[in-house]
């Protein structure tokens, strides 16, 4: 199997999975969104996202599928399966739509915008996502003061997938130590290698630096 992926969060996510697993995959930089590589990749993938990972005759998007995937091939509990899964699948959904979500939001503008040129910072949609973030995050601090991870008592794909865009608040700057068991707990995944370096030993181009912090 071959994972195609970016060095952006999805994409970043689903490396780091794939190499806390100990996955049998091979790791290829793609770029499908690339002048004149769109055909290339549109098979694969009709949405012209990464990742994807990439069998003989099929192909799986989206990272949560694709965690999926490799949890069920490498006979791991990384994807909890029996009375845990339904625990794991709560946090997964509520974080995409409450704290992952509200941490996008503010990476958007802060990062992801200013890296590609897309245009200045949207003050208001940074305000909304910090509103968001800082609701959301007092839930969160709740949970994880009672516990180290969110489920069970060892990492779990929903740790990786809540953090998902943590993984870049060097630009986003979320007031993630306003929350000290969120810090925490965040501490505990940067203390897991494949977590910290997913790209380590990949070859995979940086991307463009953020030159403004104006906001």
């Amino acid at each position: 199997m071959k994972l195609l992926f970016s060095r952006n969060p999805n994409p970043r996510l689903a490396v780091a999975t794939a190499r806390y697993l100990k996955a049998d995959v091979a790791f290829e930089f793609a770029s499908p969104t690339a002048p004149g590589q769109a055909e290339r990749y549109r098979a694969l993938n009709p949405n012209l996202t990464l990742p994807i990972l990439v069998g003989s005759g099929w192909s799986l998007w989206e990272a949560d599928a694709i965690a999926c995937r490799l949890s069920r091939d490498t006979h791991s509990d990384f994807w909890r399966t029996g009375d845990d899964e339904p625990e794991m699948i709560r946090w997964l959904s509520w974080g995409k739509e409450n704290f992952a979500r509200a941490c996008d939001m503010v990476h958007f503008e802060r990062g992801t915008k200013q890296r590609w040129g897309l245009g200045p910072i949207d003050k208001a949609l940074v305000e909304e996502g910090l509103r968001l973030f800082h609701i959301t995050a007092v839930i969160l601090e709740t949970e994880l003061s009672k516990r180290e991870w969110l489920v069970g008592n060892s990492v779990s794909y929903a740790d990786f997938r809540m953090a998902t865009f943590l993984a870049f608040n060097d630009v986003a700057r979320l007031p993630l130590e306003d929350y000290p068991s969120v810090s925490r707990w965040y501490r505990r995944l940067e203390d897991i290698e494949a977590w910290r370096d997913p790209f380590k030993g990949l070859e995979a181009p940086p991307l463009p630096l953020v030159n403004s912090l104006s906001d």
